[in-house]
């Protein structure tokens, strides 16, 4: 993750429920007296390096630092071309049907109420065929490498532009 990503996810940080994670595998606790917080309380932001279909609201936890739940919503048609993350990535469908799949593995189906996991640095892509929400935990710090076919990193510009996506570009670096 650039150093501009973890500004934006520091930034991002304010909206948590809990502002500090803990380095455990454990998910993230919410801060004493909040049991929770419904969606249409969460601000949702775009993500620097990922498509601009796709926007994000941080649940709990520090996704630049640890352990994090994040709610996602992406538009019908919004593609996460292949790519891995050193995290952990498990993915709870809210509403809506997607499509994920490991590399050298079969494309699923998930829809509403489905689980899915995404091993710590194993390709995979993922993409919503019709607008969906979800969230992802990642049990460690969130993190996005793109590769192209061969396993070869790439930026999330050359890597989206390749889906027919654009990236979000990263917040300005303020001095």
């Amino acid at each position: 993750m650039s150093k501009r990503d973890r500004v934006h996810w520091a930034a991002v940080a304010v909206f948590s429920l809990n502002g500090v994670a803990t380095a455990s595998a454990q998910p993230p606790a919410p801060a004493a007296g909040n049991a929770g917080k419904n969606v249409v309380e969460m601000e949702f932001v775009a993500i620097p390096g990922t498509p601009t279909c796709a926007s994000g609201a941080v649940a709990s936890g520090d996704p630049g630092k640890g352990p994090s739940f994040i709610m996602a919503k992406m538009a019908a048609g919004c593609v996460f071309p292949w790519h891995w993350h050193t995290p952990n990535e498990h993915l709870m469908i809210v509403s809506g049907t997607a499509m994920a799949e490991m590399k050298d593995g079969k494309a699923v189906r998930l829809e509403a109420g489905a689980f899915a996991l995404m091993p710590s640095k194993h390709v995979h892509r993922f993409s919503c065929t019709t607008a969906c929400s979800l969230y992802v935990y990642s049990d460690t710090a969130f993190d996005m490498h793109y590769v192209d076919a061969a396993g070869r990193e790439l930026t999330p510009d050359a890597a989206l532009k390749a889906v027919g996506e654009t990236a979000v570009p990263p917040p300005p670096i303020v001095n």
